[in-house]
């Protein structure tokens, strides 16, 4: 069987999570939407601003009184602060204004309070060239009233929820989180705070995956540790697929003796994909069990991060209805030289250094170490050798993490 290609390979996923339903809707209040799905299209009942207002502390007046606001000063009419609603603007005065306040009726210029003196009389002069309309913020010059703020499948940041405010919204509808069983398997493993016994290792899989699917606000079902059996396995994939909308497992989709949950994939499910070109993270796994979807995580630590946040991520926020979830992709001169040229895209964990990004430690599957001491991952294209300066692709953590 040949390799998969990475970007057919997720081309693949996001096909298949499209294909699936979008879960159900809850209406919920602002302060309980970050991070989730806007699931219909929002549009604005109003204006914003919703009057003309003035861009900062100052003095209103009329265009037309500009040459006499040179020549002679005028009058302070009134005095007007945000929040309050203004008298219309005798002609030939001014008002007192500060920033967010209403422009006055018949008023259509403010000039900022450092170019304005007021004499003795108490009237105000200009000292700076006058310009129609200046420092004038208009009505609707944010959003117009029966626009559309938002589209559904936008992940709501916290300018999205500032803006959604902005126009008098309180609640949302937006996707529930999907139900997620996160399963390890293999009988060496140990979960923290008990002893190990021979051959065995802590379960830091599960971890690494439960802190992931957090982070993007899913539902986590904890379904613990897979003996490595082959009834047992079918049995509990059986179990959670009737529970969850997607299964995530961590090892045993590989092709050894005690690799059973490829062999059960294949025998009693769907097996829609397997064995990509990347490394590390090669017996990455696709495939439905009893009708839902199964993704099958090698068992290394750096191969369960590595897939994670290049395919399982991008698969789960299509699922959610988002339709960009491609990551931010920085290219990097690259800090290292790199003599061998492999026959799959390789994912080594690294940092930036003074411009240039330097891996982090030992690039072993088998070691997580290096993943903390790394801020994302640079890629190694196929066929590729490496000199120091030349470009590479890094996508840093800070936005794969959400």
């Amino acid at each position: 069987m040949s390799l998969m290609p990475v970007a057919q390979a997720l081309d693949h996923l996001l096909a298949s999570a499209s294909a699936e339903s979008l879960p159900d809707t809850e209406t919920l209040r602002l302060e309980a939407v970050l991070g989730r799905v806007l699931a219909k299209p929002l549009r604005s009942a109003h204006d914003v601003p919703p009057w003309d207002n003035s861009a900062m502390d100052g003095y209103a007046l009329h265009a037309d009184d500009i040459a006499a606001a040179n020549q002679t000063g005028l009058p302070v009419s009134q005095r007007i602060t945000a929040g309050m609603a203004p008298h219309p603007l005798a002609r030939g005065t001014c008002a007192r204004i500060f920033t967010g306040a209403p422009i006055p009726g018949g008023a259509d210029t403010v000039e900022m309070q450092e170019n304005v003196t007021i004499d003795p009389q108490g009237l105000a002069h200009f000292t700076s060239t006058l310009t129609p309309g200046q420092n004038v913020r208009p009505q609707g010059q944010d959003i117009r009233k029966g626009s559309i703020l938002l589209e559904p499948g936008l992940k709501l940041r916290p300018q999205d929820l500032g803006m959604i405010a902005s126009v008098g919204i309180a609640a949302v509808e937006v996707y529930k989180p999907l139900r997620i069983a996160v399963l390890s398997t293999g009988d060496e493993l140990v979960e923290p705070g008990h002893a190990l016994g021979p051959g065995q290792i802590f379960n830091s899989n599960r971890y690494t995956l439960i802190g992931c699917l957090q982070r993007l606000g899913q539902q986590v079902i904890d379904a613990g540790i897979l003996e490595d059996d082959p009834e047992a396995t079918r049995k509990r994939l059986q179990s959670l697929a009737g529970r969850a909308d997607v299964i995530i497992t961590s090892g045993g989709v590989s092709v050894g003796e005690a690799d059973f949950l490829g062999e059960t994939l294949r025998d009693h499910g769907d097996l829609t994909m397997w064995k990509l070109a990347i490394k590390p993270g090669k017996p990455f796994t696709l495939a439905r069990f009893a009708g839902t979807p199964v993704l099958g995580l090698p068992g290394n630590p750096a191969a369960v991060l590595v897939t994670f946040l290049l395919l399982v991520r991008p698969y789960l926020l299509r699922r959610l209805g988002v339709q960009e979830v491609n990551s931010v992709m920085l290219q990097v001169a690259s800090g290292f030289d790199w003599i061998r040229a492999g026959n799959r895209d390789e994912y080594l964990r690294a940092r930036l250094e003074e411009g240039h990004v330097v891996l982090a430690g030992n690039q072993s599957s088998g070691v997580l170490s290096s993943a903390s001491e790394a801020s994302g991952l640079v890629c190694i294209p196929a066929g590729t050798v490496v000199s120091k300066g030349e470009k590479l692709p890094f996508l840093p953590f800070e936005g794969l993490f959400d």
